[in-house]
């Protein structure tokens, strides 16, 4: 099996948060992955997601890794920070906390190990068929949808 990965820098301002989503787009639509595709969407979102919390809670520079290939899409965000990321309850007019619920939501499969004297947040999107059903349904992990009150 072929896997592409491409990366990107991202320094440590949230600024680049929105040109981590523009770049993941363009390699997206490079990938065959289109704008229209509810993988698209959700893709941006993670990205969002994992790129704000590594440049706003750890204040280091990133790097984004999206791995194409396989059944799915794999995004990687890899910090010089040796914080573990930790979830957070947030309440009802928070305007931040709910990250990693999302991408726990979100995702198909998520984690993350410690890589050098940071760390490593991946999560993998599993890619449906035109028909709707995963590539591989030995390979796909399903989970029971989640809802968050």
């Amino acid at each position: 099996m072929q896997v592409l990965q491409v990366q990107l820098e991202v320094g440590p301002d949230p600024a680049e948060v929105g040109r981590a989503r523009r770049w993941a787009r363009s390699r997206m639509a490079g990938c065959g992955v289109r704008d229209d595709e509810p993988l698209a969407e959700t893709l941006i979102l993670l990205i969002s997601e994992l790129v704000t919390n590594a440049v706003v809670h750890t204040g280091c520079p990133a790097v984004l890794r999206m791995l194409f290939g396989g059944p799915g899409v794999r995004v990687e965000v890899a910090d010089s920070s040796d914080r573990a990321p930790a979830p957070r309850q947030a309440a009802g007019d928070d305007t931040g906390g709910r990250g990693l619920e999302l991408v726990d939501g979100l995702a198909d499969r998520w984690g993350w190990q410690r890589e050098g004297a940071g760390k490593r947040i991946w999560c993998e999107i599993d890619r449906a068929e035109p028909g709707g059903t995963a590539p591989d349904e030995n390979f796909a992990h399903h989970r029971e949808p989640r809802v968050y009150l």
